[in-house]
């Protein structure tokens, strides 16, 4: 039910836009950046920073150097020795505290998807009103064409049968 009044309401505000001759179309991207909060934006930063191979890299690269400071290089002085206890605390926290970040940033691309399709109805609902519009113009125009074409053969028949009675 919400679908409907939605979509009416959509087509509404399509009408009204044609009517008034104004586009429907808009940029999204600047509309929806600045609709977001401080803390969605965040998250959206952290996955984005979080899902590139830089961060993988440079991730991958501090748990080789982890492993080597406290095997090699501290021994048996080691804070963490072998198995690493203290490395997998950490990365449980890092891995308990960036789901529901990365959650937050699904969920709101989601809604951001929503938004977009919402969006993208209403341009297709103008353009599909403009191409009828278009459409009934091009009809009245034959029509008016066939009409002229029909009165100037009236007056050639009627011309050729004034002749033929005068001959």
């Amino acid at each position: 039910m919400a679908t409907d009044k939605t979509r009416n309401a959509a087509e509404r505000k399509v009408l009204s836009n044609a009517k008034a001759r104004l586009t429907i179309a808009r940029d999204m991207n600047t509309e929806y950046q600045s609709a977001g909060g401080f803390g969605g934006r965040l998250a959206d930063d952290i996955t984005r920073w979080a899902g590139s191979w830089a961060f993988i890299l440079l991730f991958l690269g501090f748990l080789v150097l982890w492993a080597l400071i406290n095997t090699e290089l501290l021994g048996s002085g080691a804070f963490d020795p072998y198995p690493f206890i203290f490395l997998n605390l950490i990365l449980s926290m890092l891995a308990a505290l960036q789901a529901p970040v990365i959650l937050m940033a699904a969920n709101r691309q989601s809604a951001r998807d929503r938004i977009d399709a919402r969006h993208d109805y209403e341009v297709n609902l103008k353009a599909e009103l403009e191409i009828m519009a278009l459409h009934d113009r091009i009809e009245d125009l034959r029509t008016s064409e066939i009409e002229e074409i029909k009165a100037t053969l009236n007056r050639l028949v009627a011309a050729l049968e004034q002749s033929k009675t005068k001959n």
